[in-house]
């Protein structure tokens, strides 16, 4: 049997790319703003809805082109906070996590960009699958639409790029999702509330920097100690953390932005004395704030080693390491566990073959 011929791909594409598209098949540009405005403002996914746009070239576009680039396979929802994960499959058959956690006055997504990942963290579940392949733009900005789609009158307030894998490893789609997340054509995300996380690539820190996206930065720090830091995140050893905080010294200053230091407590790891102090040293250095993680099992990936090892900080030694930052004027954040009964809390997305 002959292969189905894959369409034409238009989620993902920004406006200047829409608009180029438009004039290679003969139609004004501005049909690209009409169809960036009904993808990415009213989230539709049906050329029949888009009626300002002439009934030939609706039926164009149905022929030859495609809005979805994901398939919603099933959903989770906490029953103890009501976050809800949300697993989606890709055209080639890859399986993805997305997870929105639900807060008092905010609705965050927490969105991948890879296919599992290449780090292999010793605390995080994803690192575990393995890496496949990176997520395209469309990907990205996809599991957004079709999630906002869902939940309907629920509005999603901020972006978290915290989902599977490394996002500044995928740099370019990832940039660009951000960028339509963010345009004012969308009316959607202002930059203050997306947060690209990354656990150190200093080179692509740098270029970010000179971007015009502003948005949030959170380093995977997890230890001021390059020994234990490249112990449980291996990319250390090839991104010692100087290098990073070069580079996020340099993304501070540029955007005018405070830096987010991610933080998962590991009992007689990285919740010592000295490892106050030299959270209060490095903090002085650089406008920032710290985001206190519980360690959250990964015991449903069956690890090994020293990801088998690892054990929580006990909840009230949390709040005394807390307490003692507090008290030199660090900003402290005590993230609490969301959706751990589902497998959806922080570091533990990962989906098994």
């Amino acid at each position: 049997m002959k292969e189905k011929e894959k369409k034409f791909v238009l989620k993902g594409l920004s406006l200047n790319e829409l608009n180029n598209y438009f004039e290679r098949i003969g139609e004004p540009n501005y049909r690209g703003n009409q169809i960036f405005n009904w993808i990415y403002n009213h989230i539709s996914f049906d050329f029949n809805e888009m009626l300002n746009i002439p009934k030939s070239t609706r039926q164009h576009l149905e022929d030859e082109c495609d809005l979805k680039t994901l398939t919603l396979v099933k959903e989770q929802k906490s029953n103890s906070t009501g976050t809800t994960k949300f697993l989606f499959e890709t055209f080639d058959r890859k399986k993805i996590e997305s997870v929105l956690i639900p807060e008092k006055e905010r609705n965050t997504l927490c969105i991948s960009t890879q296919v599992g990942c290449p780090l292999d963290c010793k605390f995080c579940a994803t690192g575990l699958m393995g890496f496949n392949r990176n997520l395209s733009a469309g990907e990205i900005v996809d599991q957004y639409l079709m999630i906002a789609k869902e939940i309907g009158k629920e509005k999603i307030t901020n972006i978290v790029y915290m989902g599977m894998g490394e996002p500044l490893i995928n740099y370019d789609p990832t940039i660009k999702s951000a960028e339509i997340f963010t345009h004012e054509l969308t009316k959607g995300l202002s930059r203050t509330r997306i947060t690209i996380s990354t656990a150190g690539i200093p080179n692509k820190i740098k270029e970010l920097s000179e971007s015009n996206l502003r948005v949030k930065l959170a380093l995977s720090l997890h230890s001021c100690f390059d020994d234990i830091r490249s112990k449980i995140m291996p990319i250390n050893k090839k991104y010692p953390l100087q290098q990073n905080l070069d580079a996020i010294k340099i993304y501070a200053k540029k955007t005018k932005t405070r830096i987010t230091y991610e933080y998962t407590m590991l009992k007689n790891i990285n919740d010592r004395e000295e490892d106050v102090k030299a959270l209060i040293k490095l903090c002085r250095s650089i406008p920032s704030k710290i985001n206190l993680i519980p360690f959250n099992s990964i015991k449903h990936m069956n690890p090994g080693g020293i990801s088998n090892e690892l054990e929580p900080t006990l909840q009230k030694n949390i709040l005394e390491f807390a307490n003692k930052l507090r008290e030199n004027n660090i900003t402290v954040m005590l993230r609490e566990t969301q959706g751990d009964d589902i497998s959806a809390a922080c570091g533990q997305l990962a989906v098994k073959s």
